[in-house]
């Protein structure tokens, strides 16, 4: 035992576990605000893990061998916080001080890119487990390519903290069951079971049977473990990584561990100790320092910058072996798990766009989208397929694909995931495979059902992951499944979500550029598509280059005449309404254009000149959609006009359907002539004025 640790009369586990309850307690205490009870309870469960088993290295948070630690009940940051500051990351106790602060590396739920070594955004509970499968697939599907034998260059396990408010999100069954299925035997759930929520004593709404329920799964359940004993929880760690499949850990613990006042309670949960509290845990545990000062001898014991450096070192005399006997693996390894495209990747891009413009077939965008995946499943072996058991419809497979499955040797390799029933789950297991690096997945299922996924789709947002999400039947257009299957508003509502790029093309063409622009965002994509076939528009290669600014001028008609009346604006299946409603003006005098937007937000980040040039200033604007007509207000402005649909679906078959909502060339054209009559009375009404 050391000095100081036989000073205050404690063992060195306690030592550190106190430590990162102190500073828990300071950080939230400071800030007015945040959730100290779960950093008290989990404690012994972090030093078992943090100081006994996770492999990673503070001076390299980005090695790509390194274990992933997500925490999932994100609102005890401060436990993690107080681990990447103690084991030696670029996280000063500055900023520990400066908890949920503005502009802080500790905002309230950890976020990756904010805080060095943290490898997800949680927040919403449930998510990070999901993100975490997401992680452990990756890495078992790279270790199923890249491994050789006597050559391991990818092992390494995902661990997880998850709180009773994570088990009872849906999310976590989707996610969990996927897991165990797949047999993913290098993740490891530590179940913080300390029968707590905000609301008080969980029993009241959550008496699940929670290890029957994983073991069900197909989880090995490791029961009763004292989450306070660190010993107990080291030897439950060392079980999980013989099971050879996942593992979770019930850890039995107490929230708020230490207070006095408060252990045991919901009041420790989610907010400060407050004064007194903080000063009586301060003798209950026998600690004598101030506010954020921690004895140099539990700083030593903590930090883990020689032993991560040492780890990541061997690590990479075992890459450069595998070099001199891969060297093309080694290659493609490092450029995956870089983020980087191929070099070819332009190449590639220009002869499919090429292709699909010299093909000029007349099919759904979904189809075309499965084309296009073919094209791009040559080009890039990183690509990692799936949908939420809508395969057939979605059309996201293509034929080179591998489905991905577990036997009793494990998970065999592949590039296309089944997902069942599950797009919530899909979806953050895609941010998660996204995070860790080198695939890039996406996973399809029909538009109407992006509800489900939505929270998952705005966390891909938030983090700026390269997840791709299809979605398929995009409309009325699907036809005789009616309005709980048909998107009316799902397209507005996916596109006010920061940060997403929402595509909905038009034709092939279209189709084969917003996958290249998804590829190559580093931001994840929403790609929305047809049901139906839909005619192919001709361009010329200008017109082309121009589809990656998200919108451009498709046709001016009469084309002799330079100047346009009116600026119809379309998207996907309704740009051909837009382009049969020009011949329809012509007769009655009204030179238009049309512009197809297949993706606004792409179209908004572009320069004022082009914005302005493809959208004139003082032209009276029509937008064409089968969607809600409130998003189109910004482009068209309260003069402008819409044709679009302000109510739910019906059921009948689309041609039916375009012809009962009034999504028809002439209703375009009936429109435009009325804005344009309208624009006319207006400067009528000004010049007299």
């Amino acid at each position: 035992m050391s000095a100081v640790a036989e000073s205050l009369a404690l063992p060195e586990t306690r030592l550190m576990a106190d430590a990162l309850r102190m500073l828990a307690i300071d950080a939230v205490e400071a800030a007015k605000s945040g959730h100290p009870g779960m950093p008290l309870g989990m404690a012994e469960i972090a030093v078992a893990l943090w100081d006994r088993h996770l492999k990673h290295n503070p001076r390299n948070p980005a090695w790509p061998d390194r274990d992933r630690f997500v925490l999932s009940n994100g609102h005890g940051s401060m436990l993690l916080y107080g681990l990447l500051h103690l084991t030696g990351y670029d996280l000063p106790i500055d900023e520990l001080k400066r908890f949920r602060q503005l502009h802080s590396k500790t905002p309230g739920h950890p976020e990756v890119g904010v805080t060095p070594g943290v490898e997800t955004t949680t927040g919403p509970l449930g998510q990070g487990l999901a993100n975490a499968v997401g992680m452990a697939l990756a890495e078992a599907l790279l270790a199923h390519e890249f491994n050789r034998p006597g050559h391991t260059i990818v092992d390494h396990r995902t661990y997880v903290f998850a709180g009773d408010g994570c088990l009872m999100e849906g999310i976590s069954h989707e996610a969990a069951s996927l897991a165990g299925t797949l047999k993913l035997d290098k993740l490891t759930v530590l179940y913080d079971d300390n029968g707590i929520s905000i609301d008080g004593h969980v029993a009241q709404w959550f008496n699940d049977d929670t290890p029957a329920r994983f073991a069900a799964y197909g989880w090995q359940v490791v029961r009763d473990v004292d989450g306070h004993d660190a010993d107990a929880v080291d030897r439950a760690l060392q079980d999980a990584h013989a099971a050879g499949r996942p593992t979770l850990i019930c850890c039995r613990t107490v929230i708020g561990r230490g207070s006095p006042g408060k252990a045991g309670t919901h009041d420790v949960h989610g907010a400060p100790l407050g004064a007194d509290e903080v000063a009586n845990t301060r003798r209950a545990l026998g600690w004598p320092y101030p506010p954020f000062v921690v004895p140099e001898e539990a700083r030593s014991q903590w930090d883990a910058r020689a032993r991560g450096e040492a780890a990541e070192a061997d690590w990479r005399r075992r890459f450069e072996a595998y070099r001199n006997h891969y060297p093309h693996e080694a290659a493609e390894f490092e450029r995956r798990t870089q983020g980087r495209l191929p070099a070819h990747w332009h190449d590639a891009v220009r002869a499919m766009l090429r292709d699909a413009d010299s093909a000029a077939q007349t099919i759904a965008t979904r189809k075309a989208s499965q084309q296009t995946i073919a094209v791009l499943a040559r080009a890039l072996p990183e690509l990692l397929g799936g949908s939420a058991d809508l395969t057939g419809s979605n059309l996201t497979n293509w034929q080179a694909a591998v489905d991905i499955h577990a036997d009793e040797g494990g998970l065999r390799g592949g590039n296309y995931l089944h997902y069942g029933v599950r797009e919530f789950g899909m979806s953050a297991v895609i941010n998660g495979i996204a995070l860790h690096r080198g695939q890039i997945a996406f996973g399809g299922t029909f538009l109407t059902f992006s509800d489900y996924s939505r929270n998952a789709l705005r966390m891909a947002a938030l983090m700026k992951t390269r997840s791709i999400f299809v979605f398929t039947h995009d409309s009325i257009g699907l036809g005789e499944d009616g309005p709980t299957h048909q998107s009316v508003e799902h397209a507005a509502s996916l596109r006010l979500i920061p940060g997403l790029d929402v595509w909905r093309p038009c034709d092939t063409v279209e189709t084969a550029r917003a996958w290249a622009s998804a590829i190559e965002r580093n931001g994840p994509t929403c790609l929305l598509l047809s049901r139906q076939n839909l005619p192919f528009v001709a361009r010329d290669s200008e017109q082309i280059d121009a589809i990656e600014r998200g919108g451009y001028v498709l046709r001016d008609w009469p084309e002799a005449n330079a100047q346009a009346r009116v600026v119809l604006i379309a998207t996907g299946s309704e740009v051909s309404l837009a382009l049969d409603s020009l011949a329809l003006l012509a007769e009655t005098g009204i030179a238009a254009r049309v512009v197809s937007m297949p993706s606004t937000s792409v179209f908004d980040r572009q320069p004022d000149a082009w914005r302005e040039a493809v959208l004139p200033p003082g032209v009276p604007r029509v937008a064409v959609e089968a969607g809600v007509r409130a998003f189109w207000r910004q482009y068209v402005g309260l003069e402008g006009g819409v044709v679009g649909i302000d109510s739910f679906g019906e059921s009948a078959p689309a041609a039916a359907l375009f012809e009962h909502f009034a999504l028809t060339a002439q209703a375009v054209a009936d429109e435009a002539r009325r804005v344009v009559q309208r624009f006319a009375s207006h400067e009528r009404h000004n010049r007299i004025q």
